[in-house]
């Protein structure tokens, strides 16, 4: 059973947001790709990123994180604004990245690339916690990381960064190219640990995925956040969505 006991709950109109975005701005080189981004997350939630491919969804989970070249604007986390700050330093205060390429190392065994990163904070789950949401990841401990199916690989990447210790998890299309079973269980850990007290935002190209996981859904257009979607209006605003996604 995990133990960890961080605050969550339904976000509230009193919730002070765990994370607050303003005016941010973000380019690929001369590549102007964030237009002034704004939204917040109350912590316990779980909000996703919808939007067409280079809508802008992954750039701005990267400049969250600050691993883009340049980027402006506000980023507040708790309370402490982590725009100038480089990326080591926003890991630390609790913030793990799962990129869409999950980032495994092949010349790693599957338990070496788990043991990778270091614990940046107190409160990350220990091995057996995490054995126990992927069971599949303790049975492949010695294999080689790239050896791992591609759901086993998405288990790795989560796991690996909830160890760290972060309570605010950033995951880029997780059920990308996965298999329906595998991404009901990723749907399913996804739960638990909003269950558990940790805030995620999740950029997904698969809405009818993302509605069953999320409390909101922030649609990006253009380097813009456009609108915004509770999860139980949903079906009341399923054309614009489609409008929105070309679906």
């Amino acid at each position: 059973m995990l133990t960890r006991t961080t605050a969550a709950g339904a976000p509230t109109a009193d919730t002070a947001p765990l994370l607050k975005v303003r005016g941010l701005e973000a380019w690929y080189g001369e590549s102007h790709v964030l237009h002034g981004v704004d939204f917040d997350v109350a912590p316990g939630e779980v909000v996703t990123l919808l939007g067409r491919n280079g809508a802008g969804k992954t750039t701005t989970l990267k400049s969250i994180m600050g691993v883009m070249g340049k980027r402006r604007g506000s980023v507040v986390l708790e309370g402490t604004e982590t725009i100038a700050l480089p990326s080591r330093a926003i890991a630390r205060l609790g913030i793990g990245y799962v990129p869409e390429e999950r980032g495994i190392y092949a010349s790693l065994s599957v338990e070496e690339n788990l043991l990778l990163p270091p614990q940046v904070r107190p409160g990350g789950l220990s091995l057996e916690q995490i054995f126990e949401l992927f069971p599949n990841i303790k049975e492949r401990l010695k294999s080689q990381g790239t050896k791992l199916s591609g759901g086993e690989q998405q288990m790795l990447a989560i796991g690996r960064i909830l160890r760290t210790g972060a309570h605010l998890l950033l995951l880029d299309e997780p059920t990308e190219g996965l298999a329906p079973v595998i991404i009901e269980q990723i749907g399913r850990t996804i739960a638990r640990l909003k269950r558990e007290g940790f805030t995620i935002i999740l950029v997904e190209q698969n809405f009818r995925f993302a509605a069953t996981v999320a409390d909101r859904h922030y649609v990006v257009e253009q380097g813009k956040v456009v609108d915004m979607i509770p999860n139980d209006e949903l079906d009341a605003n399923i054309d614009k969505l489609h409008g929105y996604l070309g679906v």
